[in-house]
């Protein structure tokens, strides 16, 4: 299959689309490699396309009054961006950067209203990822505001996949400890406090490298979540 049509298939808006429509899809799709550390987009700028990642992560993020940089979302393979200026003119009010070399498929929004028109579910599908955006945002807010950092910790590791080694479940952290702290709205100081602070407590066990990260105690892990 073409590139267009691989990176058709890999996304959720797309899914409930026949082979036919997916092809019809990605017959407009435009297959764009970026590098690492290539902006995607900047706030203020021209982003009238919908951007599909097909390999490669993509790092949204804001740049605080002080300088302070706060990741809000990883865009990995099938998640887009660019979608707030297609559904309400909007230009971008964040960054949008490469976190590792890949590629994308562009959808102008010329294109992909027309695309919207002959395929309905393609709109319904967008609402419902913006939707789920949202709902996770207001929890990371309400989480900010009410929680600690051992909470969100606890939370954000509960969250990511696992894989069983030894007997115990195991994650690797997708981003290096610095953007993972900003992604939790701590510092990088902090996040390794309480990293060593559940490995002295026997919750976790960090595996050598440091990314990985072996799950020893569900139930504290839990406990700590929902004490937050």
């Amino acid at each position: 299959m073409s590139h267009g049509v691989l990176c058709v298939s890999l996304v959720p808006i797309f899914a409930d689309l026949s082979d036919a429509e997916q092809r019809d899809v990605a017959s407009v799709a435009r297959p764009t490699p970026f590098d690492r550390d290539e902006p995607i987009y900047v706030p203020g700028g021209d982003a009238s396309q919908l951007m599909v990642v097909h390999t490669g992560r993509v790092k949204v993020s804001r740049i605080s009054g002080d300088g302070h940089e706060q990741i809000v979302r990883i865009l990995g393979p099938g998640d887009f961006g660019g979608e707030s200026a297609f559904l309400n003119g909007y230009r971008p009010d964040h960054f949008a950067t490469a976190l590792e070399a890949g590629s994308m498929c562009v959808f102008r929004h010329t294109e992909l209203g027309q695309l919207v028109r002959r395929h309905p579910s393609i709109a319904v599908r967008m609402l419902q990822t913006v939707s789920r955006r949202l709902g996770e945002t207001e929890a990371r807010l309400a989480a900010v505001i009410s929680a600690d950092v051992s909470a969100r910790l606890a939370d954000y590791l509960m969250t990511l996949p696992t894989s069983r080694v030894d007997g115990l479940p195991e994650v690797e952290l997708p981003l290096a400890k610095k953007e993972v702290a900003s992604l939790l709205d701590t510092t990088p100081e902090s996040l390794s406090r309480q990293l060593r602070r559940l490995s002295d407590s026997k919750v976790i066990i960090q595996r050598p490298g440091g990314r990985r990260i072996a799950l020893a105690d569900l139930d504290a892990l839990m406990a700590l979540s929902a004490g937050g």
